[in-house]
């Protein structure tokens, strides 16, 4: 028998603008473990409310000092972390996701929150310029200008669905954009609406502890694709934050470029994360590599968007004990829970796909089923790899490919053919250096992370760091989702030309 909602002060609603309010309808969550629940559905009417709410709000937001943000993203970890137990239990019976693994998500919920607070609190960001005026130029006087970075006005996020916290409701897209000044109109995914839902009473909690204007923040369960489109393409949403599969991302894309004013859709869409063995390094440590890339290639069942898919090595005997010790760690390897039927469905459609391309040879085959994900291991030649891009494409799970290439010329010709990726890695040694100098310009215009002697799994919230790629990695390969970087997606420079002190920005003022 279905239960409503996960108990609490929610029961399967919306939150729009501050208050839960009922959808059109219901619709079923299919959890892991335990039964069912009813969730509001999602509709354009609902979308538009929350939009609407969201710009009545975000001059008065936007006019918060940075101080003010900040303490509210901090107190929205505060109230994540105060729902702690909740949260763990249930994304754990929504997504069969660990208790461990989203324990340690949660940390970096709440820690990518609290860095976001440091990072506003000391201004770089804004990028401030000031150019006096130079009233004695010749032949003509230069202005006073200032220049500063400001909120581009309400964000669209849709959540993600193998990362229920740190890529969701209160993931990165929305703290960047909350720091950033702008408000959030959050899109839940269907594979975890009660996770959604708590985390939203998160936030709410926070509006309302500090006073914040409660269109600021709202959250729409989901609904069927028109959902997603009146939400892109509603008039007040300036950009849009996405986490997900190549179709529906390009599809939402598009309705982005299509809009009578067009915006930014920040989409990240798949990769398969190549590693490049350099022959030194396979001679050397093939059976640590080994053990290293089959343990970054099963890890959370291989359901991460830096999954390493792909390995290219040159044929020879070094090749051999690759394939022999990674079939040997994958074998291993028992089943495991993936977080929907659908996402299980379309990684046993990936594995077919690629054992069923010309040339291809199993080397660790095995049978996923139901829910379950177990892992496959296959290899292919270099020239039949080049002559079927499909072989290129992600799958979604933990299945690899090693492609052995005849020398360093075809290594390079596959690294020339791979399409944009989130990362790229090299592994290699002092004798390798010659051709990793011709990989590297190759791979610096294919990826936003070069990697060396290590695996791509783990993505550090960080200043420095780059989540994002070339299309299909990404729409926007100047941006990143990923560290203290991404808030620049939420803001657009203002130049001030001779401009009264008392009109300017709080952030262009004079201390004082």
């Amino acid at each position: 028998m279905a239960g409503r909602g996960t108990g609490g002060e929610a029961q399967g609603r919306h939150l729009i603008a501050g208050e839960w309010v009922e959808g059109e309808g219901f619709f079923l969550s299919a959890p892991w473990t335990g039964e069912a629940q009813e969730f509001a559905l999602g509709s354009p009417a609902l979308v538009d409310r929350a939009c609407r709410g969201a710009e009545a709000d975000f001059g008065a937001y936007a006019a918060l000092s940075r101080e003010e943000r900040a303490a509210f993203l901090e107190r929205i970890a505060e109230e994540i972390e105060a729902r702690g137990a909740r949260l763990t239990e249930v994304a754990h019976r929504e997504t069969g996701l660990p208790p461990a693994r989203l324990d340690a998500e949660r940390g970096r919920t709440t820690g990518q929150l609290r860095l976001f607070a440091d990072h506003i609190r000391k201004g770089d960001y804004l990028d401030r310029r000031h150019d006096p005026a130079l009233p004695d130029r010749k032949p003509l006087p230069r202005p006073d200008l200032k220049l500063v970075q400001r909120p581009i006005g309400p964000v669209a996020v849709f959540g993600a669905s193998n990362f229920p916290l740190a890529f969701s409701v209160a993931g990165g897209d929305t703290a960047s954009a909350l720091a950033a000044g702008c408000p959030v109109v959050v899109k839940g995914h269907t594979a975890h609406p009660g996770t959604g839902e708590v985390v939203a009473e998160a936030i709410r909690a926070a509006i309302v502890a500090l006073g914040v204007p409660p269109g600021v923040f709202s959250f729409i369960q989901g609904g069927d694709r028109k959902v997603g489109e009146a939400l892109v393409t509603h008039p007040v949403i300036r950009a849009v934050g996405f986490t997900g599969s190549l179709a529906g991302g390009r599809a939402l894309f598009d309705l982005c470029a299509r809009r009578p004013e067009p915006i930014p859709f920040f989409g990240e869409l798949g990769s398969v994360n190549p590693v490049f063995l350099l022959p030194a390094a396979l001679a050397a440590r093939g059976a640590q590599i080994a053990e290293g890339w089959a343990a970054s290639l099963t890890q959370g069942a291989g359901q991460f968007c830096t999954n390493p898919g792909l390995a290219v090595a040159m044929d020879g005997p070094s090749a051999d004990r690759l394939a022999e010790a990674t079939t040997a760690a994958l074998a291993k390897v028992g089943p495991q829970v993936m977080l929907t039927d659908g996402i299980a469905q379309a990684y046993r459609e990936g594995c077919h796909r690629v054992a069923s391309a010309e040339g291809v040879r199993a080397l660790h085959e095995t049978r996923p089923e139901g829910r379950n994900a177990t892992p496959l291991l296959y290899e292919v030649t270099g020239e039949h790899f080049l002559r079927q891009p499909h072989l290129a494409e992600e799958v979604f799970g933990p299945l690899g490919l090693l492609v052995r290439v005849r020398d360093g010329e075809e290594m390079l010709r596959v690294a020339e053919a791979m399409d944009g990726q989130l990362t790229a890695t090299l592994h290699l040694e002092d004798g390798d250096m010659d051709l990793a100098q011709r990989l590297v310009p190759v791979l610096e215009r294919k990826a936003g992370r070069l990697l060396a002697n290590g695996f791509p799994t783990g993505v550090e919230v960080a200043d420095a760091m780059v989540h994002g790629g070339p299309y299909p990695a990404s729409t926007n390969f100047g941006a990143t989702s990923v560290g203290t970087l991404s808030i620049r997606r939420w803001l657009r420079p203002v130049c001030y030309q001779n401009w009264p002190e008392a009109l300017l920005p709080e952030d262009l003022r004079p201390a004082g």
